[in-house]
């Protein structure tokens, strides 16, 4: 998803890297965002840029709309494919599903990085919280 760029996203995009010759990210169109987490904050061509613009990437592409999540990864033939820690697929049913495509690739879930700010909703938190004590200081009520 890539929605707020954190450190557990980089920690991931490293790890991933290190699995592999070339690293390609597929970044979640706005709608997948929507679908599966919520209301993007950062548009996605705006995520695929910054993607793009990390140290590990080597190429980052926006995913596809649709009903086959395999379309955009059946285009690109991977022979390794990481998940991060909190996706909701197992890997074992992500490999039979490609194989049943034709595509022989590795599933890899990687590990969770233990930090304060590791995620998009820890930060979206920290700030909603930053901004509530700031109103208060000021005093202003919470709307």
């Amino acid at each position: 998803m890539f929605d707020i760029l954190h450190l557990g996203h980089l920690h991931y995009l490293e790890r991933s890297k290190e699995l592999g010759d070339e690293l390609i990210v597929i970044v979640a169109t706005d709608n997948t965002v929507r679908k599966r987490k919520h209301e993007p904050i950062t548009p996605e061509k705006m995520r695929l840029e910054l993607v793009q613009g990390l140290k590990p990437v080597d190429k980052a592409v926006l995913g596809k709309d649709g009903t086959d999540i395999y379309e955009i990864v059946t285009e690109l033939r991977p022979d390794i494919i990481t998940i991060g820690y909190d996706q909701p697929f197992e890997p074992e049913v992500l490999e039979a599903d490609l194989a049943k495509r034709g595509l022989k690739a590795a599933v890899v879930r990687m590990p969770r990085l233990d930090h304060d700010l590791d995620g998009t909703r820890k930060i979206i938190e920290k700030v909603v919280e930053f901004h509530g004590a700031d109103r208060k200081l000021a005093g202003v009520e919470k709307r």
